[in-house]
C-alpha cells in the first residue's frame, strides 16, 4: 500500500493552497493536508498533525517563512521545509536556502511543486533510514555489550585447540575464577575433574571434526573452593574462510539448582513409591509377617535402599531384635547390636525412634559420631545414611523400621514428614490387625449363635409341624412334602434367601391352625357335613391368631392366614384378590393344592401329579398365580420334580 504523506501549508490564501494541493494531486502523490495562517496555530500542527512535509508561504500578514523554518529547524529537524511564494529575491532564496530550506517555487511555476516534494521527501527517507540505522547499530553494539558483561551466564569463546580466547566477568560467580585467570591459559576441560574432562573432550572433539554446534551438553565443573558446579554448555562453531571450524563462540548456564531440584524430585519420587507400595500392602497383608515382609522389599525395591530391616523391641533385653530385611544387608544384622537405652549402641536412629516415638535420621555415618558402634561395618557395604521410624502397636513403640541410602545427606525435611506418614500407616496397620482379630472372633460367635438360633427355630417349627400332625394322622407328612415343593417353586422364581427360607418354615407349619379342629372331624372317612366342613374352614384364621404375636423375620402368619385364598376371591377366609394377597402365599396355594390331590387321603385314593397339575393349569389366572403356575409344571415335566424322598 502506497504511503499517505501528511502536508502542513502555511498559507493565508485558500486558493493558493487549493492550487498547490492540485498540483500535487496531479502528480499522483497520496497525501492529506492542513492550511494554517497564524504563528500559534502553525506550532499546534507541529505537534498534533505531526507533518511529513511543510509547503510554507514567504510572507503572511502576522507571520513569515523564515520565522517558521528557525521553529521547524529548531524543534523538528527532520521536518523538509519547501517554500512557495508569489514574489522572491535572490537574496531571500540564498538565506532560506542557507537557513535549511530545502527548495522554493514560486507560485506562478506550481508545475515545479510535485518534483520539488518528491526529492525532499526521497531525501528525507534516505536521512532517516541512515540515522535509524546508526542509531540501531550504537543500540546494538551497547546492547551486546551489556548483556555480554551482565549477563546471568558465562560466555565465552575458544580456538581450534579449545584455549579460551575470552571470558565474560560471569564466570567469576560460578567458579570464583577472573577471566584474565582463564583467557589464553587455559581450556573448558582444565575446569573438570578428569574423568568428566575426558568425557566432554571427546565431545567437543567429535563435534568440532563435523562442524556441527553444541547442545545443551551438561558437563560438571569445579569452583575453586572445591564444589562441583553444574553448567549447561551451547556452542556455534566460527569458521575460516576456507570452512574449516576454527574455534567455538558459546555460554556456559549454571544449572546446579536444576540438578539439585531434580535430584530431590527423584528421592522423593522414591519415598512416594515405598509410601504408595506400603498403603497397597496395607490393604492386601492378611497378616503382621506378610505386612513386615513386603514392607522391607518395597522400600528397597521401589524407594531403592539399600536395606530395610524390622526389628523388635525385647523389652526383656533392651534390645532390638531383627525379624526380617530386605536387600544387600551381608551379615550386617548379624554384627550389629541395637540397644534403647541411652547408651552407645542405642544412640543411633533406631534406639532414638524407640526412646522418642518419632523418624530419626543419621544423615552421613562418617560425620555423625553416634553412628561409630556400626560405621566400620556399615560404609562396608556402601551404607551412608539411614532412618529409623517407630511401629506402634496399641499407642507403644513395639517394632521398628531402619531403612539405608547409599549416599550422604539423602533424607531432607520433605522426606521426613513422608517417613512419618509411613510410620503412622503401618502403625496403624498393626493395630488393625488386632482389631481385625477381635472383629472376626465376635462374627465367628455372632455367626455361631445366629446358626444356633436357627436351629432352635427350625427345632421348634418342626415340632409344631409334628404337633399337627400328630392330631391329623391321615395327612402325615404333608407339610414337610408342601414345604419341599414351595421352597422349590422359590428358588426356581429366583426369590432371594430370605424369602425363600421365610416360604420353607411356613410351608412347614401352613396347617397348625388344625390343632383347634377336634381330631375326629380331621379324622373322619366319609364326607363332611356342611358345619364340620365350616369348622374345618376355620384352620387358617386360627393359625394365624397362634403364630401372628410371634416376631418372625418372615411374613408366616400371613401365609398361613392366606393359604386358601384364591385369586378371584372365591377363597376363605377373607376372599382375598390378586394382588391382595401375598407372593408367598400365592407358592404356597400352589404347592398345597398339587400335594394334597396327588396324595391319598381316607376319603378318597390320590389322584396322581398330572391331575394336580391339570387343575392348577385349569386355575391359571382364575385361581392360581400364572407365574407360580408355570414354575411349578416346569419343575415336574421339564426338572423331574418328585416327593418321592418323603
Amino acid at each position: 500500500m502506497e504511503k499517505v504523506w501528511r502536508v502542513l501549508m502555511l498559507e493565508d490564501t485558500p486558493t493558493d493552497a487549493e492550487l498547490a494541493e492540485h498540483a500535487l494531486s496531479k502528480a499522483g502523490i497520496h497525501f492529506i493536508s492542513k492550511r494554517v495562517d497564524t504563528r500559534s496555530a502553525f506550532i499546534l500542527a507541529l505537534e498534533e498533525f505531526r507533518p511529513d512535509i511543510i509547503l510554507s508561504d514567504f510572507k503572511l500578514p502576522d507571520f513569515d517563512g523564515m520565522s517558521a523554518l528557525e521553529i521547524v529547524k529548531r524543534d523538528h529537524p527532520e521536518v523538509p521545509v519547501i517554500m512557495v511564494t508569489g514574489a522572491f529575491s535572490d537574496i531571500d532564496a540564498v538565506a532560506l536556502l542557507t537557513a535549511g530550506a530545502k527548495d522554493y517555487i514560486l507560485k506562478d511555476r506550481l508545475a515545479r511543486l510535485a518534483p520539488a516534494v518528491q526529492r525532499a521527501l526521497a531525501a528525507e527517507q534516505v536521512v532517516r533510514a541512515r540515522k535509524v540505522a546508526e542509531q540501531a547499530l550504537v543500540k546494538s553494539e551497547l546492547k551486546y555489550r551489556s548483556l555480554v558483561e551482565n549477563s546471568g551466564d558465562w560466555i565465552w569463546e575458544i580456538d581450534e585447540d579449545f584455549v579460551f580466547t575470552y571470558c565474560s566477568p560471569r564466570v567469576f560467580d560460578l567458579l570464583g575464577c577472573i577471566p584474565e585467570e582463564i583467557i589464553y591459559k587455559k581450556t573448558p576441560f582444565d575446569l573438570m575433574q578428569q574423568e568428566e574432562a575426558m568425557r566432554v573432550k571427546a565431545i567437543y572433539a567429535a563435534f568440532e571434526a563435523e562442524g556441527k554446534p553444541l547442545r545443551l551438553l551438561e558437563n560438571a565443573n569445579l569452583h575453586k573452593d572445591g564444589r562441583t558446579i553444574f553448567l549447561e554448555t551451547s556452542g556455534m562453531p566460527v569458521f575460516d574462510s576456507q570452512g574449516i571450524c576454527k574455534g567455538y563462540s558459546g555460554i556456559n548456564r549454571d544449572i546446579s539448582g536444576r540438578k539439585q531440584a531434580q535430584a530431590r524430585i527423584q528421592k522423593l519420587t522414591r519415598i512416594y513409591a515405598t509410601l504408595s507400595h506400603t498403603n497397597t500392602t496395607i490393604v492386601r497383608a492378611k497378616s503382621r509377617d506378610e505386612l513386615f515382609r513386603d514392607v522391607c522389599e518395597g522400600a528397597v525395591k521401589h524407594g531403592k535402599f539399600a536395606m530395610a530391616w524390622i526389628g523388635r523391641v525385647d523389652e526383656a533385653t533392651r534390645r532390638v531384635v531383627p525379624v526380617c530385611y530386605d536387600g544387600n544387608e551381608g551379615g550386617f544384622l548379624t554384627d550389629i547390636d541395637i540397644g534403647i537405652d541411652e547408651v552407645p549402641n542405642g544412640r543411633g536412629p533406631t534406639g532414638i525412634a524407640v526412646r522418642e516415638n518419632r523418624v530419626v535420621i543419621a544423615e552421613d555415618f562418617v560425620a555423625d559420631e553416634q553412628m561409630l558402634p556400626w560405621r566400620e561395618t556399615a560404609l562396608k557395604l556402601g551404607y551412608h545414611g539411614s532412618a529409623g521410624l517407630p511401629l506402634r502397636f496399641k499407642g507403644k513403640v513395639a517394632w521398628t523400621l531402619t531403612l539405608y541410602s547409599d549416599e550422604p545427606n539423602y533424607f531432607d525435611t520433605d522426606q521426613l514428614e513422608l517417613l512419618e506418614e509411613m510410620s503412622v500407616d503401618i502403625s496403624f496397620a498393626l493395630d488393625n490387625f488386632e482389631r481385625e482379630a477381635l472383629r472376626q472372633h465376635a462374627e465367628d460367635e455372632r455367626a455361631t449363635a445366629l446358626t444356633q438360633l436357627r436351629n432352635t427355630l427350625d427345632g421348634c417349627i418342626q415340632m409344631a409341624a409334628t404337633v399337627t400332625e400328630t392330631r391329623d394322622p391321615y395327612t402325615a407328612g404333608h407339610q414337610r412334602r408342601v414345604a419341599k415343593l414351595a421352597t422349590a417353586i422359590a428358588s426356581e422364581m429366583g426369590l432371594g434367601a430370605v424369602q425363600v427360607d421365610g416360604v420353607h418354615f411356613g410351608s412347614l407349619i401352613h396347617d397348625v391352625g388344625k390343632i383347634a379342629i377336634p381330631a375326629e372331624i380331621l379324622s373322619k372317612p366319609g364326607r363332611l357335613t356342611e358345619i364340620e366342613f365350616m369348622l374345618i374352614k376355620t384352620h387358617p384364621q386360627a393359625g394365624y391368631n397362634i403364630l401372628k404375636g410371634i416376631d418372625f423375620p418372615w411374613p408366616v402368619a400371613q401365609m398361613i392366614l392366606q393359604h386358601h385364598e384364591r385369586l378371584n376371591g372365591s377363597g376363605y377366609p377373607s376372599g382375598l384378590k390378586a394382588d391382595e394377597i401375598i407372593l408367598e402365599a400365592k407358592i404356597l396355594i400352589v404347592a398345597d393344592v398339587v400335594e394334597a390331590m396327588s396324595s391319598h387321603r381316607p376319603y378318597r385314593p390320590g389322584l396322581g401329579i398330572e391331575a394336580a397339575l391339570g387343575e392348577i393349569e385349569s386355575g391359571r389366572g382364575t385361581y392360581f398365580d400364572p407365574q407360580v403356575v408355570d414354575t411349578c409344571i416346569q419343575l415336574f415335566r421339564d426338572k423331574k420334580f418328585n416327593f418321592s424322598d418323603d
